[in-house]
Parts: structure tokens; C-alpha cells; sequence
């Protein structure tokens, strides 16, 4: 953890209490995230910073591991644990009288690394300072936290697939320096003092003291030439745009995740994932059954009376669906593997509804012969509400 880290409130920035869960952080971040975005408030600098802060508290808070070591820094300043006659931040008592290099990290983090990491891992990272456990933990490379966005898609797109860019905004490795952090041409050497440990450890008496090393301050190299663009952090926010390949078929709401290609790891540490959430836009045309397509076709009486074959799209192209004669208003007709693709293979099939359109006014010809009809088809024996339990 970073010390700025506890002169900011991040439940604030996404205005959310400390006790929001995380589908409400997420969803907070996504509203302020969309409104403060740099491409919709081009030449904003206000509005970028509030997007930088907001983008900070999101990858806090949505991190449990960080999200846990925030709240309990916090709740540990709130109640004055480090205050006077308390521990220091490096770890000694500052009562008169009391110890001055007394390690926190001793004492809770055992002197070795822990499974749950422990207190002496909380304050070691919180400070940068502390030997044992917290020191050790802080000196190795920490992997750049997972990023969220978001992108809506056409349902032919969703469907079939496409492939979309997408501008982001973000943490990503210093792209003057590859994230080493050194100008180019050189490289961070090894710190001599502590032989790349980021320790120096010292004995006395019967106690054995652990503190950072002051040389490379607990990260184990030395950078003799900092990189001018990232000061030396392997990091800057730049935007970048990313190709991704939504494959066929997704859902609506449906995350993809991209490996690799979250914020970026403290100088050259691996970098976090991206997922992207995908909205579909409804079509006027298709809707959709799992892997199936649906329509409904506007057909006339005669129509399904007789029987006909009508010209209906799909996804690419149009096919012809046969109407048998005497066909029920409302029948749903199959046309197999025309439907949304299948990740192994295949595809689902396009359910086509048949619906009768009634006309609302007809021509004097027309309303003529639908009399004779009506009068045939009574002569004929047919009676529509014969069997109807309503009658």
C-alpha cells in the first residue's frame, strides 16, 4: 500500500459507503467512468483528474486483498493506533522511554513469510518500512491490478461476431523505458547493500532487528539513470487502443476477458487482466432463444389457408420457409442451422412465427367475395368456435 493511500477517501470519490458491496462499487465506477471519461470531455482537465481519481478508488475497492489492507490502515489511523505512546510507523515504541527500533513486523509477520501475510505485512507494505515478512513481500514485483470497460454491440454483431477497437485510458507500461523504470540503455542493477534482498538485518542481544534497505529502499535494485517519462515507476497513463475479437454468439451482459492487458505491473511485474462487458442492442427484426433465432412473419388468411412460401433474412442472407396449407395463426416453423453460431460448431436453428395481419379496410371487390366465401364455408359445415368451451 501506498501512503497517499490514507489521505484519500476512495468511498468518496465513487460516493459509496464502506460498507457497499462490490456489484455496488463496480456499478458506481461505471456511471462516473462513462460521464468522466477523456473522449467524451475532450480537452477537460478537471474532468481527466476526477477520471484518473475515480479510475485509483476502482482499483482499490474492487480488489479484495486491497480493499482489506485499506480499511484496516484506515481503521487502524481513525482509532490512533500509531499515535503517541503507540507503535511508530517504522516499528518502534514511542513512549519515553521505549524502544525505537522495535519492528512491528517481528512481531506479526514472525519474521518470515505467512500465508495470510498477518499485521506485520499490512504495515511493512504500508510504509515501505519494517524488515521481515512486510519487506520481502513489498521488494517482489506486484502484479498491475484487473481493468473493467465496457462496449455495446449490434445484435447481428453479438451474433456473428466482430471484431471492435477499443480507447482506453489507464496505467500501462512506460512505453520509453519498456516498464523498467531505467533511461534507455540502462538497466536497474542490483543493489549492493543488501544484495538484492531489500533487507538489511541486524542482531542485538537476543533479538534480531530487520529494517529496509536505505540504498534501493526496500525494492532491491538501483536505478542509477531514471527513466525521464515515468520517473522511475516503469508507469504511465497513456490511452491506447485495443483490437479485441468478440466472438459469435455472446450475451448481453457477458464478460471477455483479455489476459495481459489490465494496468500495468510495478516496474516490468506482470500486468492485471481487462475484462469487457458486452451490451447487446435489441434487433427489429430477430430476437433470441439460447442458440436459436426468432422472428415473427406477418402472413394474410389466404396465405395460411392455401399455403405459400415466403422469402424470410437470417444472419447472412434470406431463405425461403415453406407455409403449409391450413397452417394455424401462430405456429412457430423451424428452419434448422440458421440460427446464432455454436462455440464447438454448428449452429442453433431460426424459429419462424407466423402471425395473420388483418387488412383494416377493403375495396368493394374485396369485401365482396370475402362475403361469398363466408357464406361457402358456413354452407361447407365449418364453424371456428365448434368444441370452444365458451360457447
Amino acid at each position: 500500500m501506498n501512503r497517499e493511500w490514507l489521505e484519500k477517501d476512495f468511498y468518496k470519490e465513487l460516493g459509496v459507503s464502506s460498507s457497499a458491496t462490490p456489484d455496488e462499487v463496480k456499478k458506481a465506477y461505471r456511471k462516473m467512468a462513462r460521464d468522466l471519461h477523456p473522449d467524451k470531455n475532450p480537452g477537460d482537465t478537471k474532468a481527466e483528474e476526477r477520471f484518473k481519481a475515480v479510475s485509483e478508488a476502482h482499483a482499490v475497492l474492487s480488489d479484495p486483498e486491497k480493499r482489506k489492507e485499506y480499511d484496516e490502515a484506515r481503521r487502524l489511523f481513525a482509532s490512533g493506533g500509531f499515535g503517541r505512546g503507540g507503535f511508530s510507523p517504522g516499528g518502534g515504541y514511542t513512549g519515553q522511554g521505549g524502544f525505537s527500533e522495535f519492528n512491528l513486523g517481528d512481531i506479526f509477520g514472525g519474521g518470515a513469510a505467512t500465508a495470510d501475510g498477518g499485521l506485520g505485512d499490512l504495515l511493512g507494505g504500508l510504509f515501505n518500512r519494517g524488515g521481515g515478512a512486510g519487506t520481502r513481500a513489498s521488494s517482489r514485483p506486484r502484479r498491475g491490478s484487473d481493468v473493467e470497460t465496457e462496449t455495446t454491440l449490434g445484435f447481428r454483431e453479438a451474433a456473428q461476431g466482430v471484431t471492435v477497437p477499443l480507447r482506453m485510458t489507464s496505467p500501462s507500461p512506460c512505453t520509453t523505458c519498456h516498464g523498467s523504470g531505467a533511461k534507455p540503455g540502462t538497466s536497474p542493477r542490483v543493489c549492493p547493500h543488501c544484495n538484492g534482498t531489500g533487507v538489511i538485518s541486524r542482531n542485538q542481544g537476543a533479538f534480531g532487528f530487520s529494517e529496509p534497505c536505505e540504498d534501493c529502499r526496500g525494492t532491491g535494485s538501483i536505478i542509477d539513470d531514471p527513466c525521464s517519462d515515468c520517473r522511475g515507476t516503469g508507469i504511465q497513463n497513456r490511452t491506447r487502443t485495443i483490437t479485441v475479437r468478440i466472438p459469435p454468439g455472446v450475451r448481453d451482459g457477458q464478460r471477455i476477458r483479455l489476459a495481459s492487458q489490465g494496468e500495468a505491473g510495478l516496474r516490468g511485474a506482470p500486468a492485471g487482466d481487462l475484462f469487457v462487458t458486452v451490451h447487446v442492442s435489441q434487433d427489429k427484426v430477430f430476437g433470441r432463444n439460447g442458440e436459436d433465432l426468432t422472428l415473427v412473419l406477418p402472413v394474410s388468411y389466404a396465405e395460411l389457408v392455401l399455403g405459400t412460401t415466403v422469402s424470410v433474412p437470417t444472419l447472412d442472407g434470406r431463405v425461403g420457409v415453406k407455409v403449409p396449407p391450413g397452417t394455424a395463426d401462430g405456429r412457430t416453423l423451424r428452419v434448422r442451422g440458421r440460427g446464432v453460431p455454436k462455440r464447438g460448431g454448428g449452429a442453433g436453428d431460426l424459429l419462424v412465427t407466423v402471425k395473420v395481419a388483418v387488412p383494416q379496410k377493403l375495396d368493394d371487390n374485396a369485401s365482396e367475395a370475402l362475403r361469398h366465401y363466408a357464406e361457402a364455408e358456413k354452407e361447407g359445415g365449418f364453424d371456428p368456435r365448434a368444441g370452444w368451451a365458451g360457447a
